[in-house]
């Protein structure tokens, strides 16, 4: 019962894991934050790793996904800190992008509430830059949305690692009683028990003439 039921919580943070990434890379992708992409990219990859060896009883599967889960809390708290620009990160830096391009969050000028307005510049130039997009109004700043969506994933993952450790702790004692219980019955099949039988000696029946 125990197993059944942390197999299926398992299952349902699993599943609540992959809807959370998979909204969180639409989104990436529309912002061009290739760092983030990557990192959900391999979040979708593990997650479903992690999904398919809970429903198959594969413990080597559920260690990968726990491992990773660590991995993925400590990306999601840095992720924290460059939008809050805690220890001298800076959010206006092109960190995100691996400084190929000037793109920034999605939700920088499509947050609720945001009106997004493109001021022409006084002398020509490239209109694309974000030096000359205008938005007001957000009724959330776009680095508070980010934040918020790296601390869902904290907590989703942190509580799918405890659930994770549990199902594989209770996966390897069901992998030790059956190795108990296969050795004796090997055991018993190997040497099975002596049974003596009475021979008695039988007189040939002689052929009549």
């Amino acid at each position: 019962m125990g197993c059944c039921t942390g197999r299926c919580t398992l299952i349902f943070l699993c599943s609540l894991q992959l809807l959370a990434a998979l909204e969180r890379q639409i989104f990436d992708f529309l912002g061009f934050q290739w760092a983030p992409i990557l990192g959900n990219f391999l979040q979708i990859i593990v997650v479903i790793l992690g999904l398919f060896g809970t429903i198959q009883f594969r413990p080597r599967y559920i260690v990968v996904y726990t491992v990773w889960t660590a991995l993925w809390v400590t990306w999601n708290v840095f992720i924290i800190c460059f939008y809050l620009e805690v220890g001298g990160l800076s959010k206006e830096t092109d960190l995100m992008t691996f400084n190929i391009s000037m793109h920034r969050s999605w939700w920088r000028e499509h947050g609720p509430g945001c009106i997004r307005r493109v001021v022409r510049p006084s002398s020509p130039g490239v209109l694309e830059d974000y030096s000359y997009v205008s938005v007001t109004g957000c009724i959330i700043d776009f680095q508070y949305l980010e934040v918020i969506h790296s601390a869902i994933q904290i907590l989703l993952s942190l509580i799918g690692f405890v659930y994770a450790c549990y199902v594989i702790s209770i996966f390897m004692e069901e992998e030790d009683s059956f190795d108990f219980i296969g050795g004796l019955d090997t055991y018993s099949y190997r040497q099975p028990p002596q049974e003596h039988v009475e021979l008695k000696p039988v007189k040939p029946v002689g052929r009549s003439k």
